[in-house]
């Protein structure tokens, strides 16, 4: 379907279906609901799912209050994606590549993809296993900081203020934008998913918290995540990944922001380094670390966050030497080598282009010169 048709069927107000009723999935699910409107809902788990169904929404506390009202709420993903415009994708982004091949047989070309988030690489290893055609657009993060307390009751600890978001083909970004601004006003355009993806905090502040306090985590201890887990020292080794990650950036002429300076544009969040900045982030209190050592901090985020980032960093030949540690730490303690399993270049679609034509590629999709080359 071609742009002038997919326009004149999102003229009026779209509708949505959320993949996913975890925390993030469940918290959307219900906000947009409470906005007015239309929500599907699916989650492979027919316990979940049943719960839910029987309270025909999803109650909000916290941040923000009410009840969403949603439309259909199912474990049939063909009956969950029929008819909806806007794919909210919100599951943990090593699910990314096993949920496009399942949706493949049932997206259309007049619907849009969006991983919340998209972690880093998300989109262009969706796009691989879907119909070209279709819009893959990811956001930087999450755009809620919350916990679902049991099925259909969610507490919401903060909205950021912005996300950044970007589409591939990166020239599809106006019309992702003009689609979803009405739902999601906090969502703000980037030029590609390269800078999305290289922005992924959650690999920055996740996976090293957690390794670092894994002690107090597997003995049980109840303690809050981020400002009780981020000492000064832990801070200092937070900063030195975020320069990897900033100098991977700059290898490709991306500009993206420190962690610091994220933290005072998503959640207003002031300091005079990073490790105040953390301590004065009102969203981060509250929030409890992993009862386990089994959490997506690091079965997520190490393989869809620092994986990618230290494949990227390996093809421009910057120096990730912070990350790879990390990355093997994590393997040991998980007992799970994630340089097998993780996302890496070659899952990206990156593996035969180089910085100059990477650029190209994200803008222009697989239809792009550079991809034609190197088929």
């Amino acid at each position: 379907m071609d742009n002038l048709c997919l326009q004149s069927r999102l003229k009026c107000k779209p509708t949505f279906t959320i993949l996913g009723a975890g925390n993030g999935g469940q918290t959307l699910a219900g906000h947009l609901a409470l906005k007015g409107f239309k929500v599907n809902l699916y989650d492979p788990d027919p316990d979940k799912i049943r719960t839910i169904r029987k309270i025909k929404g999803i109650n909000l506390i916290g941040a923000i209050r009410g009840f969403g009202k949603l439309s259909i709420i199912t474990t049939n993903l063909k009956d969950a994606l029929k008819g909806s415009n806007i794919i909210m994708v919100v599951v943990p982004a090593d699910a990314h590549k096993d949920v496009a091949i399942t949706c493949a047989p049932y997206l259309t070309e007049d619907q849009i993809v969006i991983l919340n988030p998209g972690r880093t690489g998300g989109a262009l290893e969706f796009s691989r296993y879907i119909n070209e055609n279709i819009v893959v657009a990811e956001a930087q993060t999450l755009i809620y900081a919350c916990r679902s307390l049991k099925p259909g009751l969610c507490q919401v600890y903060g909205i950021k203020k912005s996300v950044p978001i970007a589409a591939f083909p990166g020239y599809k970004i106006p019309q992702v934008i003009s689609h979803i601004k009405s739902a999601i006003p906090q969502f703000v355009p980037c030029k590609s998913v390269i800078e999305t993806s290289l922005s992924n905090i959650g690999a920055v502040f996740h996976p090293i918290i957690t390794i670092l306090n894994s002690s107090r985590i597997e003995n049980g201890e109840k303690f809050n995540f981020y400002t009780d887990g981020v000492t000064k020292s832990v801070a200092s080794i937070i900063e030195e990944v975020d320069k990897e990650r900033i100098a991977i950036a700059k290898s490709l002429g991306v500009n993206v922001i420190s962690a610091h300076k994220w933290l005072l544009q998503a959640y207003g969040s002031k300091g005079k380094d990073l490790y105040s900045a953390i301590h004065n982030t009102h969203s981060y209190k509250g929030i409890i670390a992993p009862s386990s050592l089994q959490t997506r901090y690091l079965y997520e985020d190490v393989p869809t966050g620092l994986i990618p980032l230290a494949s990227i960093g390996k093809l421009l030949e910057v120096k990730t030497t912070t990350i790879n540690s990390l990355i093997n730490i994590a393997s040991i303690i998980c007992n799970k080598d994630f340089t097998l399993t993780g996302r890496t270049i070659f899952d990206m679609g990156l593996n035969s282009l180089n910085k100059n034509s990477i650029e190209n590629y994200v803008i222009n999709g697989r239809n792009s010169d550079d991809e034609k080359e190197s088929a």
